[in-house]
């Protein structure tokens, strides 16, 4: 438990650093030791999505949460660096399966809040604190309010302040860091560093997104990449196969890195 409390405290500490952390997503043993091999390479983060699709599942918690789980555990045996996973929306019972995660090796998870109300957002979010705090381990919970995501056609300003009502009180109820997904402005980002102050922040990267130096600079405290990552992959793996179909071969620049 030292070294499991030890690696929670190093997690911790790398969101309330001044500098950005940033999380390449993996799904997989093979994904993490690539990722953790890789210099400047800080911590480890799953990616929900990419662990149920790598085992042929669609994503919301459509996978069994102990087959999520079991997954969660071997990229935590693949690696030497703090590990957080993707835990959705907790698959029913969000301090239980925060429980679980804790017992593989995980320090660290975002949880979605799905817009559901907030007072049984909050009660989630609680639930998961509280069970970092039984297992005496600063557990870093990265809470994720998914209004920029399911926006549909609401005004901006009136999603904003919904984002900006839900991460204050999850933060209130003992979150570190509140997660933003979506299409999120430098204008929004200030005013999500405003409410509740740097290095509380944590968003996506994807095409268009803010870059990640600016980010930096408006005090956000971590990105992270979810399905992007392994979409890269698979890309790369369609293309190698369309240059063999077409008589072609390994890229000259091939290495084996696994």
């Amino acid at each position: 438990m030292t070294d499991l409390r030890s690696q929670a405290q190093t997690l911790l500490d790398l969101h309330t650093a001044p500098e950005l952390l940033k999380l390449v997503n993996v799904w997989d043993a093979a994904s993490a030791r690539v990722v953790s091999e890789v210099d400047g390479t800080q911590a480890i983060a799953t990616a929900s999505h990419s662990i149920a699709a790598a085992l042929g599942y669609e994503d919301g918690e459509n996978i069994p949460v102990d087959l999520m789980i079991e997954a969660v555990r071997r990229i935590v045996l693949a690696t030497h660096l703090p590990v957080t996973a993707d835990l959705e929306a907790g698959y029913g019972d969000a301090g239980e399966t925060a429980r679980k995660a804790i017992d593989v090796g995980v320090v660290g998870a975002n949880l979605e809040d799905q817009m559901k109300p907030l007072a049984e957002a909050v009660a989630a979010v609680e639930a998961v604190v509280q069970v970092g705090e039984a297992a005496g381990i600063p557990f870093v919970l990265n809470a994720r309010t998914d209004a920029f995501l399911k926006a549909g056609d609401r005004p901006h300003a009136e999603v904003l302040a919904d984002a900006i009502e839900r991460g204050s009180a999850y933060l209130d109820a003992g979150a570190p860091v509140v997660f933003v997904p979506g299409k999120v402005s430098e204008d929004d980002i200030t005013a999500f560093v405003d409410a509740w102050g740097p290095q509380k922040l944590t968003l996506i990267g994807a095409p268009g997104s803010v870059p990640l130096v600016r980010m930096a600079e408006l005090g956000v405290a971590r990105v992270s990449y979810g399905p992007f990552s392994q979409s890269v992959a698979l890309m790369a793996l369609q293309d190698l196969t369309t240059d063999i179909v077409a008589d072609g071969g390994l890229p000259s620049d091939f290495r084996v890195l696994n």
